[in-house]
C-alpha cells in the first residue's frame, strides 16, 4: 500500500441556523445556562470541534449505505470490518468507502490490508477572524441563550424550561480537511463531498430536528467548490 498523495481542502463553514454543541459541563453556574456550547479554554470562544464534523459525517454515509439495521443484532454501532467482510455484493463498495475515509476500530484485524489507514482528517473549526472582527466593532456576542419548553397538552401552558446556548446564525468557522491518497483507493474525495451535502441537508450538533445546526461548506479553491457542487449524494 502506497502514499500518493495528501490533498488539503479548506474554505468556510457557515451557519444558516443557530448552532449547539455541547460542553458537557456538569456545574450549573449563578446566571448562566444548564447547557452551554464548547468554547476554547483560552479565548472563551466558540469553536467546532472535529471530531463532531466527522461523526455527523460517518452517521450519515453509514445511513445512507443500506447496512444500518441489516446486520444481526444492530446495536447502532459504527460499521465495522466485519460489516464489510458480510454485506451483501451491492453494498460492499459504499462500506469500503466507509471504512477507509474513517477508519476501523483498533480491535479489528485487518489481515489481508483490504482497508488500511484511516484517510480522513478533520481539524477543529475555530472562528474566523474577519466575521470575528466584524461581531467584535459591533459589539455583538458570539452566542445566544434560547429557553426551551415541553408543552402541557390540556392547558397549552410551558413546562420544565431549560435554557440552551446557542452559536449565533450567521457565524463563520474556517474548516480544514486532509485526505490521504493510496495507490487503488477509490474516488474518496467525492465520497467525501456526498457525505459533506448530506450534513447540509440535515443538521449538525444537537437539536436538528428543532431547526438548530443547519450548516454551509464554501471552499477556498473555485475548482474544488465546482467539483463539491457537482457531487450528488442521492
Amino acid at each position: 500500500m502506497r502514499l500518493l498523495d495528501i490533498k488539503e481542502y479548506d474554505g468556510v463553514l457557515e451557519l444558516v441556523s443557530g448552532l449547539h454543541i455541547g460542553a458537557g459541563d456538569t456545574e450549573m453556574r449563578i446566571g448562566g445556562t444548564d447547557n452551554p456550547v464548547v468554547k476554547h479554554p483560552h479565548t472563551n470562544e466558540p469553536y467546532i470541534p472535529g471530531s463532531s464534523i466527522k461523526g455527523k459525517l460517518r452517521m450519515l454515509l453509514e445511513l445512507r449505505s443500506g447496512l444500518v439495521g441489516l446486520r444481526s443484532s444492530d446495536k447502532g454501532n459504527p460499521l465495522g470490518l466485519n460489516d464489510y467482510k458480510k454485506a451483501p455484493e451491492p453494498l460492499k463498495a459504499s462500506c469500503k468507502n466507509i471504512l477507509c475515509l474513517f477508519g476501523i476500530s483498533g480491535g479489528d484485524t485487518d489481515d489481508q490490508g483490504e482497508i488500511g489507514p484511516t484517510r480522513l482528517v478533520v481539524g477543529d473549526a475555530f472562528l474566523d477572524e474577519d466575521w470575528k472582527e466584524q461581531i467584535r466593532e459591533q459589539s455583538l456576542s458570539f452566542t445566544e441563550i434560547k429557553s426551551e419548553n415541553s408543552i402541557n397538552r390540556i392547558n397549552g401552558t410551558a413546562l420544565s424550561p431549560r435554557f440552551m446556548e446557542r452559536v449565533v446564525e450567521g457565524a463563520k468557522f474556517r474548516f480544514s480537511f486532509r485526505l490521504k491518497k493510496f495507490e487503488n483507493d477509490a474516488d474518496l474525495e467525492t465520497f467525501l463531498f456526498e457525505g459533506l451535502k448530506l450534513l447540509e441537508k440535515d443538521a449538525l450538533g444537537g437539536s436538528g430536528s428543532r431547526g438548530y445546526g443547519r450548516v454551509r461548506f464554501q471552499f477556498t479553491d473555485n475548482a474544488v467548490q465546482q467539483r463539491y457542487e457537482a457531487a450528488n449524494p442521492f
